[in-house]
């Protein structure tokens, strides 16, 4: 493992993986998806890359479908009644130490709750920042109902006083104002949902600029994501989140996560439409090029840990047509019913959505 301390979030990448980088960027949808270095999890014998794959084991069904129906509130059975699914697959590669990739981890459901929390209530807690904070005076649509059902999921108990409503229940001509009229200009809550956001934090609020965590404490990670994900990455605790929110046409640059004070693994989690990841080899000389789709999770732990990333190109209309018209979904009948999300349905369509979770600090020991 490479000392902590000697890296340097702001060390530039190596050429060779930046030029790759500007290279799969400029990709057309078509070439992305016959690219011969892309391992795809759906056709891995198509790419010549994939040789370097093998099974690490597997996750056990039973407690992975015991952590979606707890997420769900939904009562779990077992015996006689236990579902016969075979156990999830984990892949390594062998040019990338630590390494794991488990291909549709996620089901639609628990899809698609996850984003109806993060979006519904966590984006309208004021003490998770977005990228639209850094110019604007961000407003919030008044408390309602669509986040008193889900408050005491985030492990607060003032989390009800600061929530406010969902911005898809929002008026989408509400104006949010500059901090600086000579430079911004205001923008309506349509515009933000639709270009504008990129990206939330949750927990540990990183500063972009100063590329650390602030002293203060942060506001808790939501208890009920941090439970679903540590049944199955045990190793991390859920301490700080940043969700990235990519259209067609967006990137995420060549870069290492360094600005944490342990070597814990990171856990990324895909929603919506396919992107190609770069993850470095030790060297820094070549990377694999990795095609994720939604619910696919991608864990980035021992030598992997620190190694350079990155997301360089979307693939446009690959979004699963369940979840093409979130916030409207067949997996939320009572919300289609009421109509009160119509006028948001296909904001998915074209979006996606990758949450990376972190921990901050070592633990001390008990």
């Amino acid at each position: 493992m490479v000392a902590l301390r000697e890296l340097n979030a702001r060390e530039p990448p190596p050429p060779p993986l930046r030029k790759l980088y500007n290279e799969l960027r400029k990709l057309k949808a078509s070439e992305a998806e016959v690219h011969p270095r892309v391992i795809d999890f759906l056709y891995p014998d198509q790419s010549e890359r994939a040789m370097g794959l093998y099974r690490d084991g597997c996750l056990a069904r039973e407690t992975v479908d015991a952590a979606f129906d707890e997420f769900m509130n939904l009562e779990h059975t077992t015996g006689g009644n236990a579902k016969t699914e075979p156990d999830i697959p984990v892949y390594a590669h062998k040019d990338i130490p630590g390494l794991r990739i488990i291909p549709f981890l996620f089901p639609p459901t628990v899809q698609t709750e996850l984003l109806s929390r993060l979006f519904h209530r966590d984006l309208s807690d004021a003490r998770h920042k977005t990228n639209v904070h850094l110019h604007y005076h961000m407003s919030y649509p008044e408390f309602n109902n669509t986040n008193s059902a889900l408050s005491d999921a985030v492990g607060d108990p003032s989390a009800t006083l600061e929530i406010g409503g969902s911005f898809f229940q929002d008026d989408p001509t509400r104006l949010i104002l500059p901090k600086d009229p000579s430079v911004h200009v205001p923008i309506t809550v349509r515009s933000l949902l639709e270009k504008k956001l990129r990206w939330i934090t949750l927990g540990g609020q990183y500063n972009w600029t100063d590329k650390k965590y602030p002293d203060d404490l942060p506001p808790l990670f939501p208890k009920d994501i941090a439970n679903l994900l540590h049944t199955t990455f045990p190793d991390t605790e859920a301490e700080a989140a940043i969700i990235n929110v990519y259209s067609p046409g967006d990137t995420l640059n060549v870069h290492r996560d360094v600005s944490e004070e342990c070597d814990t693994g990171l856990i990324s989690i895909s929603f919506g439409c396919d992107g190609l990841f770069m993850v470095g080899h030790q060297d820094g000389n070549d990377c694999e090029i990795i095609r994720l789709r939604s619910g696919d999770a991608v864990y980035m732990t021992g030598t992997s840990r620190f190694a350079w990333h990155a997301v360089p190109k979307i693939i446009p209309s690959t979004c699963p047509s369940w979840l093409e018209n979130w916030p409207v979904g067949p997996f939320t009948e009572s919300e289609t019913s009421s109509g009160k999300f119509d006028q948001w349905r296909g904001w998915m369509a074209n979006k996606r959505i990758n949450l990376n979770v972190r921990q901050m600090k070592e633990k001390m020991a008990s």
